[in-house]
C-alpha cells in the first residue's frame, strides 16, 4: 500500500510539472517542475519523506536500467556528437566550474550565517 501511495504520490507531481509546464509555455522540462512541487510538498509536511522512502530505495536500486536507454542514444548520435565533440567538451568544462563556484559561494554564505 505503502508504495502504491509512493507512486501516486511522484507521478502526480509529474503530471503536474508537465501540465505547468504544458500551460504557462515555460522553457523548463516538466519533470523539474514536478521535482519542484514535490520539494514544496516535502517542505509544507504535506508529503512526508516515510511515505517515498521504499519506492526510492527501489528505484535507487536499479538506477542503472534508467541509465541504459540515454547511453544508447548516446551510440546511436555518434556522429552528430563527432561533429560537435568540442563545444561539448568546453561547455562540460564551463558548466563543471560554475557548478564548483556557486556550490562553493552558497557554502560559504551558509557558513557565515551560522
Amino acid at each position: 500500500m505503502h508504495t502504491i501511495r509512493a507512486l501516486l504520490v511522484l507521478l502526480g507531481c509529474l503530471a503536474l510539472g508537465e501540465t505547468a509546464a504544458y500551460l504557462t509555455g515555460i522553457k523548463l522540462p516538466g519533470s523539474i517542475i514536478g521535482m519542484g512541487i514535490l520539494f514544496a510538498m516535502l517542505q509544507a509536511r504535506w508529503v512526508k519523506a516515510e511515505w517515498l522512502q521504499q519506492l526510492t530505495d527501489a528505484l535507487m536500486a536499479n538506477l542503472t536500467l534508467f541509465l541504459v536507454p540515454p547511453c544508447v542514444a548516446v551510440i546511436s548520435y555518434l556522429d552528430l556528437i563527432a561533429d560537435s565533440w568540442l563545444s561539448i567538451l568546453v561547455s562540460a568544462a564551463a558548466s563543471t566550474v560554475c557548478v564548483l563556484l556557486v556550490t562553493g559561494k552558497v557554502h560559504q554564505w551558509i557558513r557565515e550565517k551560522i
